[in-house]
């Protein structure tokens, strides 16, 4: 008998709320869900979300956290210290400056205050290390939509201007909704944790009146963390050696079309008249250029041809141009690596951009 009220236990366990012959009380089955119940539930929950997402986006615009000039209710212009991606959006719209220099490292150490003293034009530093053109022209357009009276744009496109993809890609990730004209975008950048860690931090630096605030003019000088690495001199050598360049031309650098020449033509389209363009080819280490009559050098040449004559397109434009074979760049001490130089030649770069501007300049006015 015994044996035989276990397997009855065992039977009714297994069937999921059958009785206990033994004696047990019977367990009704459960009911069965309410639907509308569900949909109530689900309703508020949904509700819920969007609720919080929309007091998020409300604070979030208000506090600006990037000082972008949308409405806000921190009164504190800056932001503090961080990357020049995000910290470019509150330089590019500052009216103290009326002149910026956009490119990436290889016009980075061009001195906004040096060009200032040659110049008389307050500049601003918007370069971007590890940008290409689609985020350079991006961030000039944003300059000169805040700057309708500017006076002055320097743009340095390197090689990576000469890719064939008519989208520009970035080679890493680049915030564009923050620079984007429209407000939807915008708002849609805002939806990220990145952001919303931002929001809080900006909060409590402006009410803590924090300082530390980012440079103002954006200008960073890499080289005494270059020179703490060790000595330029010995390394260039081999870097230079180690990225000798094949005298193909890399595939989609070979043209005939350069998109970048248009979309920087398009730019300069809805620029003011009497802006002054300096357009400025980096240095590069000279036995690190590829050699003369090879197809790589004529692509280059290619590239840098579009790139001309979509800055001539524009009424007051000139060009530095500091590719082929200079003194100073074949000299090693004057570069960390093949694209990277000291401010030896930086100073020379920022005389001729200066040289450049001087002859734009008008001959009523002091200035561009």
């Amino acid at each position: 008998m015994a044996r035989s009220h276990v397997g009855e236990d065992r039977e009714g366990s297994a069937g999921g709320g059958g009785v206990c012959r033994a004696g047990g009380a019977a367990r009704p089955p459960a009911a069965p869900a309410d639907p509308a119940a569900w949909r109530r539930f689900a309703g508020l929950v949904a509700a819920a979300a969007a609720g919080l997402a929309a007091a998020y986006l409300a604070l979030a615009l208000a506090v600006d956290p990037y000082d972008t000039g949308r409405p806000r209710l921190l009164d504190r212009v800056g932001v503090r210290p961080q990357g020049p991606r995000t910290a470019g959006a509150s330089r590019g719209r500052d009216p103290a400056f009326t002149g910026a220099v956009v490119g990436n490292s290889h016009i980075q150490l061009v001195s906004p205050e040096r060009l200032r003293a040659a110049t008389g034009i307050p500049f601003v530093q918007l370069s971007m290390p590890a940008t290409g053109p689609g985020e350079q022209i991006l961030t000039a357009a944003w300059f000169l939509r805040h700057h309708p009276g500017a006076r002055a744009l320097v743009l340095a496109p390197d090689a990576y201007w000469c890719g064939g993809d008519p989208a520009l890609p970035p080679g890493r990730p680049f915030p564009f909704w923050l620079y984007a004209p429209d407000l939807a975008t915008y708002l849609r950048g805002l939806m990220r944790l990145s952001v919303a860690a931002e929001v809080a931090d900006r909060i409590r630096w402006a009410l803590a009146r924090a300082p530390g605030r980012a440079a103002r003019d954006g200008y960073w000088d890499y080289e005494p963390e270059y020179l703490g690495l060790g000595g330029p001199e010995a390394p260039v050598h081999a870097r230079a050696r180690a990225q000798r360049l094949p005298d193909a031309a890399d595939p989609g650098r070979a043209g005939p079309a350069f998109p970048a020449a248009g979309r920087l033509r398009d730019l300069l389209a809805g620029a003011p008249p009497d802006l002054a363009v300096v357009l400025v080819f980096p240095p590069v280490y000279r036995p690190a250029q590829p050699a003369a009559g090879t197809p790589r050098a004529a692509a280059e040449a290619a590239c840098r041809a579009a790139l001309r004559a979509a800055a001539a397109a524009h009424p007051r434009s000139r060009v530095v141009d500091w590719t082929g074979d200079r003194p100073e760049l074949r000299e090693p001490a004057h570069f960390f690596d093949p694209f990277h130089y000291r401010h030896a030649v930086a100073r020379r770069v920022e005389a001729e951009i200066a040289a450049a501007l001087a002859d734009l300049r008008p001959a009523e006015g002091p200035g561009p």
